[in-house]
């Protein structure tokens, strides 16, 4: 049997659309490059489950060899969105030009699986002592479904992950984590002549403002992480939306903020902390401040410096390894094994018109992923 060389995996992954979207008319599944990951793995020679997560929602994991551990190398195979007028390529096609590869996918993430695929391909198996998983999952984009389905239900524990979102093939070891609320205030209009008449939600939002930065000042006091070059936990005060003309009084204002905790800060903590900077103002005006969930939150992950697998993994990058402030689904497979994260292309290019990924990564990554396997399943 033929099998199909690098480029047209990679050609027939970009090629498939799988975008993920909390938009239904965006929303497209992964059902269908799940299908074609499914059948190029089995045709390696690997046992593949495919799980239905949701209805257009799936998993795979395809295993190569038996026995305890091994190491499972993991990515999502969703992409975001894309803004048509904002591409000079097809998104949904695979264009080589100016030594690189274009499309939505190319390097954040799906198009990894091609190098998994190559490195695999090129394995001489007869010596393994260790299996060897690949996880694709679905809405890592949206709400981490996926890695969150696999991590409650996993039927076997790996020695070791390597999730391989973009990170210029330096091992990043920890990041923050990502919780976003939306505080609608709801107040009541009328004519701006008598403002008796009414409760203005702007004048109540600006004391949930004043609150919100309060807390923004106690985060950064009370938590420190020397790792991150950011050493602390952020707040971001980024939308705001409220009324609808200057001579009425406003009824409602909403804003939008998000919060990037860093490892080791409990959600459950964070949020009572949140809940707490707005007890005073919730108290004054009773039932028209509402916190409602943007997405499921998203805890901070760290591997310790000091691991084994770190400093194997240094060795094999031949880089130290760093932290990064964006979100992966590292923190839910640290869970079940001591993971990293380390992949082909710049984290620059994610979600950006003109996605790309360069020529120059090619070689390397198959090798580092070739050296990986060797490790730590030979």
């Amino acid at each position: 049997m033929q099998l199909p060389s690098f480029l047209e995996v990679y050609k027939g992954l970009i090629s498939t659309d799988s975008i993920s979207s909390t938009d239904p008319s965006w929303d497209h599944g992964n059902e269908k490059v799940i299908e074609k990951m499914a059948q190029w793995f089995k045709d390696l020679g690997f046992s593949v489950e495919v799980v239905e997560v949701e209805p257009g929602k799936h998993n795979m994991v395809a295993k190569m060899g038996s026995g305890e551990g091994g190491l499972l190398l993991a990515g999502h195979s969703d992409t975001v969105p894309f803004d048509e007028g904002r591409w000079n390529f097809d998104p949904h096609a695979l264009t080589e030009h100016n030594n690189r590869f274009y499309g939505l996918g190319t390097a954040d993430m799906k198009g990894f699986f091609a190098f998994v695929y190559e490195a695999a391909k090129k394995m001489d198996w007869s010596k393994q002592t260790k299996p060897l998983y690949v996880l694709a999952t679905c809405d890592e984009e949206t709400t981490m479904l996926g890695a969150r389905h696999f991590t409650e239900n996993a039927p076997f524990k790996p020695d070791y992950c390597i999730i391989g979102e973009p990170t210029s093939l330096v091992p990043i070891r920890g990041h923050k984590g990502h919780v976003a609320n939306a505080v609608r205030v709801t107040g009541k209009s009328g004519h701006s002549s008598d403002p008796a008449l009414g409760v203005n939600a702007i004048e109540i939002m600006h004391e949930v403002l004043f609150a919100l930065m309060q807390l923004r000042d106690k985060l950064v006091k009370e938590y420190h992480h020397p790792g991150f070059a950011i050493p602390s936990p952020t707040l971001n005060l980024g939308h705001i939306h409220g009324g609808d003309s200057a001579n009425r009084i406003c009824g409602c204002c909403e804003l939008h903020y998000d919060v990037r905790p860093l490892p080791g800060i409990s959600l459950d903590g964070l949020d009572n902390m949140l809940r707490s900077a707005l007890k005073e103002v919730e108290a004054k005006w009773p039932g028209r401040i509402e916190i409602t969930p943007l997405h499921e939150p998203i805890p901070g992950y760290e591997c310790q410096h000091d691991h084994p697998f770190i400093g194997g993994m240094e060795s094999v990058c031949e880089t130290e390894s760093q932290t990064v402030n964006y979100c992966t689904e590292a923190p839910f497979l640290q869970e079940l094994c001591p993971t990293l994260v380390l992949g082909p292309g710049s984290i620059d290019q994610a979600h950006q018109p003109d996605e790309f990924l360069s020529f120059d990564f090619i070689d390397p990554t198959i090798d580092v992923l070739s050296k990986s396997i060797r490790k730590y399943c030979f």
